[in-house]
């Protein structure tokens, strides 16, 4: 057994499962001040349980979503000593403001939702919640600093086999740092829509929590739309950034051997690593140049280029590259059908619809973790691109205690990702349940028996 390679399936693991819940935090955050704003400025009473209820399953997700984060800078420490070493003077910074300037922010209005919701005014319940999603969207800004800036380095010198901070904003605002959270944050945007989306399609093909369900969805559809249309051209700037930046990466997201002028956007092929090239592949001529420089003559730089070493593993890259771009086609289909059927009225009708929504609620998530693959992946075999490699950066610990350890994460995190499902599926039925005894009382206080079939 391989220390490094069990260190990074570690890491990869308990990363992988932490970022199942950040994306889903920052959009739900965001959807639910949408709901408390309109609630104050309407003071309609299906805002507030819509608001409610989305805050319930937000508080389960957030919680998981602490408890798993926390082991993963544990891990700087324990598995990655000689990195942290190298990059401490620097990765420090980012951290410490996530934590005292985005997560004491977002913890502290929603204590203040969770236990004092009747206690204070809707207005300053919509502050509260405006200010959890502000406290979300600040730590994905400072962690994406401290990831971007492994990815383009900026603002340090080396002094003494380290990296020394010496231009603070240039370091934040890395080339990468900018259009990486953007995309991410739209992401997050997106992911939380499909799953406002698909519970509420749940509700409508059963009938129950009717008024709630309709209300959430057609805001999370508005929403979507929005997203879906923003992340085209999130993901292009991007895929541009990583182009003048990380040309290999962008050479493995293509499957490009070859430098090339008038470079062709590979739409499906399949690289063969040992034989340096993609079989059978199918591409548009000239369009990659054009996308990148906006110039067909433009040229890319190819795989070639770099030494067999220094090349990311290409077809973990490349087909993760295609599985996110494949799934964001799936999400602008179902937007726009989505979007029809509301304009036709039907959208809270058509039940191949709703069941198509409600099965695909979760494929964001996947989308996210196959863009993480990608961008990763692509980065290696640099754990700090062009300074230092992954394989020089682990702790000299033995193989045996490094697996010991990931079959004990494997364990708890099984057991976390079981409550997890298990109280959102509690909170989802038990608000079925609420809405049908509500609506009994209302009959049985209208003076009318309800008939028995």
């Amino acid at each position: 057994m391989d220390a490094v390679f069990l260190s990074r399936l570690q890491f990869g693991l308990t990363a992988f499962f932490h970022f199942l819940f950040p994306p889903l935090s920052i959009g739900l955050a965001t959807i639910i001040a949408v709901m408390e704003f309109l609630y104050w400025r309407t003071g309609k009473e299906v805002y507030d349980r819509m608001s409610r209820f989305w805050f319930k399953l937000f508080a389960i997700i957030f919680a998981v979503g602490v408890a798993s984060g926390i082991t993963m800078e544990f891990q700087f420490g324990t598995n990655w000593s000689e990195y942290s070493r190298f990059v401490g003077d620097i990765f420090g910074a980012p951290l410490a403001a996530e934590g005292v300037f985005a997560f004491f922010l977002e913890s502290t209005f929603m204590g203040l939702l969770l236990f004092g919701r009747d206690r204070i005014s809707k207005a300053m319940r919509f502050f509260a919640s405006f200010f959890v999603a502000l406290g979300s969207t600040l730590s994905a800004f400072w962690i994406i600093v401290a990831n971007s800036w492994q990815q383009t380095p900026a603002g340090f010198q080396i002094e003494g086999g380290r990296a020394v901070l010496t231009d603070f904003f240039a370091a934040v605002f890395n080339p990468s740092t900018i259009p990486r959270y953007l995309h991410t944050v739209d992401a997050s945007y997106i992911t939380a829509a499909f799953f406002v989306i698909g519970i509420s399609a749940w509700f409508l093909l059963r009938n129950k929590n009717v008024e709630v369900a309709k209300g959430s969805m057609k805001i999370a559809l508005i929403f979507a739309l929005f997203a879906v249309v923003a992340q085209g051209f999130l993901g292009d700037m991007h895929a541009k950034q990583v182009a003048v930046t990380q040309p290999a990466k962008l050479a493995a997201f293509e499957g490009m051997w070859e430098n090339s002028a008038n470079a062709s956007l590979n739409l499906i092929g399949f690289p063969d690593p040992q034989k340096e090239e993609t079989r059978f592949s199918i591409g548009v001529p000239g369009l990659l140049s054009w996308l990148v420089y906006g110039d067909t003559r433009a040229e890319i730089t190819g795989l070639k280029a770099f030494t067999p070493e220094d090349r990311p593993p290409v077809l973990a890259t490349y087909w993760s590259y295609r599985v996110m771009i494949f799934l964001f086609g799936w999400f602008v289909l179902l937007v726009l059908w989505g979007a029809y059927l509301f304009i036709k009225g039907r959208i809270y009708t058509d039940r191949r619809f709703l069941k198509t929504a409600y099965y695909s609620m979760l494929l964001p998530l996947a989308a996210n973790e196959f863009g993480w693959f990608a961008a990763e992946i692509g980065r290696q075999p640099w754990i700090v691109n062009g300074l230092l490699k992954t394989g020089v950066a682990v702790s000299p610990l033995p193989a045996g205690e490094i697996l010991l350890t990931i079959l004990l994460f494997v364990v708890v995190y099984s057991g976390l990702l079981g409550a997890l499902v298990y109280l959102i599926r509690r909170e989802v039925k038990k608000a079925a349940v609420e809405e049908d005894m509500t609506a009994t009382s209302a009959v049985s206080l209208s003076g009318t028996v309800p008939v028995q079939q």
